[in-house]
């Protein structure tokens, strides 16, 4: 694998989990970095922990305008923006019948909107410089329906259907899903139904690790020109999903 990535990449999500091993990985072959997510303390630990060439700001996804300063600032810092990596995501998982309307709301909101602000934001810039990346990381409830999950499964295949939009809209942008498997990391912190945060930590005991979400993202981004990653599904090798 490259060692002089020559890309400026956007991490969403960035100060736990997939996001942080993602800045991590790409961190190691030079690539320029410009991460952002809620927790302002972590995503500056890390920029400082890996030097000059990743720089951070807050961000929620869910804000539109918030997302193109984002955009904007890491436009000034690098000169301008090669790569975005779609990584912040809610999973309050719930039964249906326990009518948690504003988990709901919360996951349409960020696993859908928020992603469809981060390609508006940078869907113009490649286009005029007929080049560009979008990475979106889903999950394998991209690609099936479980008790549960089901609106957090409909937000991810979404995601998966936006995915595959912007491939046929745009020859000259590359766009790569990739789905994780059980990934041990923060996601479902969230879950308020004691009976599915328990089956959570039943599934964690067959999990990868964030670093391998990361590799799955390098190697997409590492592609020649001219060859597109579509679809990555990343799974413990033992897993039951």
């Amino acid at each position: 694998m490259t060692r002089n990535m020559d890309k400026v990449v956007l991490v969403t999500g960035a100060s736990s989990g997939i996001g942080e091993a993602t800045v991590r990985e790409l961190a190691s072959t030079g690539a320029r970095l410009f991460i952002g997510a809620r927790r302002g303390d972590r995503l500056k630990a890390l920029a400082e922990e890996l030097g000059e060439t990743v720089a951070w700001q807050e961000l929620d996804v869910t804000d539109g305008a918030d997302f193109d300063a984002f955009v904007m600032a890491a436009q000034a810092r690098f000169g301008r923006v090669d790569v975005l990596v779609n990584n912040a995501g809610v999973m309050p998982l719930s039964p249906l019948a326990a009518l948690k309307r504003d988990e709901w709301k919360r996951m349409i909101d960020v696993n859908i909107h928020g992603v469809l602000n981060r390609i508006a934001a940078v869907l113009p810039r490649f286009v005029a410089q007929k080049s560009g990346h979008v990475v979106n990381v889903a999950s394998v409830a991209a690609h099936v329906v479980l008790p549960t999950a089901a609106v957090y499964c409909g937000t991810k295949h979404a995601v998966r259907a936006i995915t595959e939009g912007l491939r046929q809209e745009h020859d000259e942008i590359r766009s790569t899903l990739i789905s994780p498997g059980v990934v041990a990391t923060e996601l479902g912190h969230d879950i308020t139904d004691p009976d599915v945060a328990k089956a959570l930590q039943g599934w964690r005991q067959k999990a990868l690790t964030p670093d391998a979400i990361a590799r799955a993202v390098r190697y997409a981004l590492e592609q020649p020109d001219g060859v597109d990653i579509n679809e990555v599904i990343v799974r413990p090798t033992a897993a039951d999903m």
